[in-house]
């Protein structure tokens, strides 16, 4: 009997220890998972850690970003220059291509992950 419950009480810490440790794991780097894409639209979803630099890249079309956990984005150009972004949760912000083809490097400068959704319009003809 007492084998039998230190067998239940073992795999119950076993199984504590592991669900705390994936819901306390940390974020290290961004995480694009894409959600659909077809010859109109691309659409992916971004989870941005704090003080974790996205590597420099350009955008080919204007895209609409969904803050579904808002921040404050910083984006530095590959000229040195920057530009602040605050993403206010629940709100839609239209990004043209003339800012994405410079290239840039996002950063954010919260404490806490910012989440977006982006619309990314592969046929759009706005600059």
């Amino acid at each position: 009997m007492l084998t039998r419950q230190l067998a239940f009480v073992t795999l119950f810490l076993i199984t504590c220890s592991m669900l705390f440790s994936q819901s306390s794991s940390v974020l290290v780097s961004a995480q694009r998972t894409p959600q659909f894409e077809n010859e109109n639209v691309a659409v992916w979803k971004t989870v941005v850690p704090p003080n974790a630099p996205l590597t420099m890249h350009t955008h080919q079309h204007p895209r609409v970003i969904i803050a579904l956990t808002g921040g404050t984005m910083k984006v530095v150009y590959e000229d040195g220059t920057s530009e602040m972004h605050n993403w206010e949760t629940g709100k839609a912000y239209w990004l043209p291509t003339s800012e994405g083809l410079k290239r840039h490097a996002d950063v954010n400068t919260g404490s806490k992950p910012i989440e977006v959704m982006v619309v990314e319009l592969k046929k759009a003809d706005a600059p």
